[in-house]
């Protein structure tokens, strides 16, 4: 078997796991599911041969930034609703919002200033068509088993919760798996890396003063999400469609979160700042590119004879 056929037999075999993990959700006890997902998913990596334990080699630099980032916005959201809560709601949006952009701006600018391209976070147009395809089939599975047929209470209870979760996906998108988790892939190996960012994401729900339960859960739907990333290293295969659903749903479930209309506002101003430092490191990108090639044509005018 050529390594192309044996490539395609590995990325079929993980998005029919993908589709069994998801599909999961409607009959698995939570914290079962947080339990039986991870187990799965280490088997199939074993079956899957030492490419899911291949690694770069560790880069001291890529592990310090990713631990002070992620102490940094776990930090910043547990104050924000353990010390200010709702009984101070500007103190609280406020820090909850300077969480969410240091998560998506803070990557954007290491990954430019070690001159490494956006699409290392996943953001870019490659692949783009496989991502949308398997990120809407997972985002029906999902909307089939919690959304259809919910009854949704008026507008109001539900349209600024919508706002929140696609803000609160772009940040976990970028943050948890296309930085965390393609910085410890690059260390570690792809398997280790996939588990640890997957860990770090659900632990990092402490934030929100969520139960240890709660993380178990988490962690299994962790998984699920990073190797949906890993197979086509696209955010467009998370957002706007599978995690803001997954986050919208669970918001409207418990019930326990409560926004305005002026809301939606906040959540759209801490949106624009996150498309704004990508778009900034974007054109930081283009300027050293277009400077390294001015440099390069000088040195060769200064050789040419």
């Amino acid at each position: 078997m050529s390594v192309q056929a044996v490539r395609g037999w590995r990325t079929w075999m993980w998005c029919l796991w993908l589709v069994a993990a998801m599909m999961m959700l409607a009959f698995l006890d939570l914290t079962v599911y947080g339990l039986v997902v991870p187990a799965s998913a280490l088997l199939l990596a074993v079956i899957s041969g030492p490419a899911a334990w291949r690694r770069q080699g560790i880069d001291k630099l890529d592990l310090a930034v990713v631990a002070t980032l992620y102490i940094s916005v776990v930090a910043l959201f547990r104050v924000a609703f353990t010390v200010f809560t709702v009984t101070n709601v500007l103190g609280l949006f406020l820090c909850f919002a300077a969480g969410l952009v240091l998560g998506v701006a803070g990557p954007v600018f290491y990954t430019v200033r070690r001159r490494r391209p956006l699409s290392d976070l996943g953001l870019s147009l490659g692949n783009w068509k496989q991502a949308v395809a398997l990120g809407a089939v997972l985002a029906a599975i999902q909307f089939a088993i919690t959304l259809l047929g919910y009854p949704l209470p008026e507008p109001a209870g539900w349209v600024p919760l919508l706002v929140m979760s696609l803000t609160v996906g772009a940040f976990e998108t970028v943050f948890f798996r296309g930085f965390v988790q393609t910085r410890l892939s690059a260390s570690f190996g792809r398997a280790p890396g996939i588990a640890v960012a997957a860990a770090l994401y659900a632990v990092y729900h402490v934030g929100y003063g969520m139960s240890s339960e709660g993380m178990v859960f988490l962690f299994g739907l962790g998984i699920v999400y990073a190797v949906a990333f890993d197979l086509t290293r696209n955010a467009l295969v998370l957002w706007p469609l599978l995690t803001p659903l997954g986050s919208f749903f669970n918001n409207l479930n418990t019930g326990d979160i409560e926004l305005p209309w002026a809301a939606i506002l906040g959540f759209a101003d801490v949106l624009g700042l996150m498309v704004a430092s990508i778009w900034l490191g974007h054109r930081r990108l283009q300027r050293k590119g277009q400077q390294g090639e001015t440099s390069t044509g000088r040195r060769g005018q200064r050789h040419a004879p």
